[in-house]
C-alpha cells in the first residue's frame, strides 16, 4: 500500500493561517492524504500562540513543527510539554521544554516525526542535528519517519538528505520560505525537497510587507516586521511512501494560489 504524506511550508500571519484554513482539506482529500505535517512557527510572524496552535490542528495538521521561532511566543512552552503533536527541534538545548521526536498511528502504520534545526547562519547554541538525528533513530522506529529540517544553508540541508538517505522515508527543509525545485528520491530510497516554501502572502517578502524589507537592506529602521496582505498561497509536497519498504516511491511538489 502507497500512503501519501503532505508536508505544509512555513505558515506566515493569521493570512497565510486563514489560507491553510480555507484550503488543507479540499487538497488533503484531492491528493488522498493520509497524514499531514504544517510547519506553523510563523503563524504570529514570529512564534505561535496556543489558539493558532488549535486552528491548524482544525484545518488538518496532524501535526504542528517549528523552528528558530520556537519561543517567539513564550507562553507556548507549556503546550510544548503537554502537546505531544506540537513539536520542536529535537536538537534544542536540553533545558528547552518541549520535544523534536514524536510517534503517531495512522491506521495500520506508525509515522516518525523528526524536527531539527540547522546550525549554519541560525545561531541558537543547538547541538548538532546530525547526531541528534542518528541518537533519535537508535530507539524505536516505526515504519515511515519523517524529518522536517529548519535550516538557512542549502548545503546544509542537502548534507542532512544524503547522511539519512536510506533510514527514513523523507527529508524537507524548512525556513527559507521560498521553494525549491530539486524534489527527488534520493539514490537509497529516501524523499527529499530542499525547501517547501511557505503559506502567506503572494506579494510580500517571505511574508513581509515588501516596503519594510527593502527598507531594511537600504540601512534604515523598518520596526516591527508587519506581514503583507493580499491573496495568499499554500506551498509544500507530497511524499508518497511504500508500506513494504518504508521508503519514498515519489514526491510532488504543490502550490495551492
Amino acid at each position: 500500500m502507497i500512503y501519501h504524506i503532505l508536508a505544509v511550508g512555513d505558515v506566515v500571519g493569521e493570512q497565510g493561517l486563514a489560507h491553510l484554513e480555507r484550503h488543507l482539506r479540499s487538497v488533503k482529500k484531492l491528493k488522498d492524504i493520509h497524514f499531514t505535517v504544517v510547519n506553523g512557527e510563523n503563524a504570529s510572524g514570529t512564534g505561535l500562540t496556543d489558539q493558532q496552535a488549535e486552528q491548524l490542528y482544525q484545518a488538518g495538521a496532524d501535526v504542528v513543527t517549528l523552528g528558530n521561532h520556537t519561543f517567539g511566543k513564550p507562553k507556548i512552552a507549556g503546550r510544548l510539554e503537554e502537546d505531544p503533536y506540537l513539536l520542536r527541534p529535537a536538537n534544542y538545548t536540553g533545558r528547552a521544554p518541549g520535544r523534536g521526536w514524536g510517534i503517531y498511528d495512522c491506521g495500520r502504520v506508525q509515522i516518525g516525526v523528526m524536527n531539527l534545526i540547522g546550525r549554519c547562519g541560525l545561531d541558537f547554541n543547538a547541538d548538532n542535528p546530525f547526531t541528534a538525528a542518528s541518537r533519535l533513530l537508535k530507539g524505536e522506529k516505526p515504519l515511515f519517519t519523517l524529518v522536517d529540517f529548519h535550516a538557512e544553508a542549502t548545503s546544509e540541508k542537502l548534507a542532512m538528505g544524503y547522511y539519512l538517505d536510506g533510514q527514513v522515508s523523507a527529508v524537507w527543509g524548512t525556513h527559507t520560505h521560498v521553494p525549491t525545485a530539486d524534489e527527488r528520491i534520493l539514490p537509497r530510497g529516501t524523499g527529499y525537497l530542499t525547501d517547501l516554501g511557505m503559506t502567506g502572502p503572494i506579494e510580500s517578502v517571505l511574508g513581509i510587507q515588501p516596503e519594510q524589507s527593502v527598507e531594511m537592506f537600504l540601512g534604515g529602521l523598518p520596526g516591527r516586521f508587519r506581514v503583507a496582505e493580499g491573496p495568499c498561497k499554500m506551498q509544500g509536497a507530497v511524499f508518497s511512501l511504500d508500506s513494504e519498504t518504508g521508503l519514498c516511491v515519489h514526491v510532488e511538489r504543490i502550490d495551492i494560489r
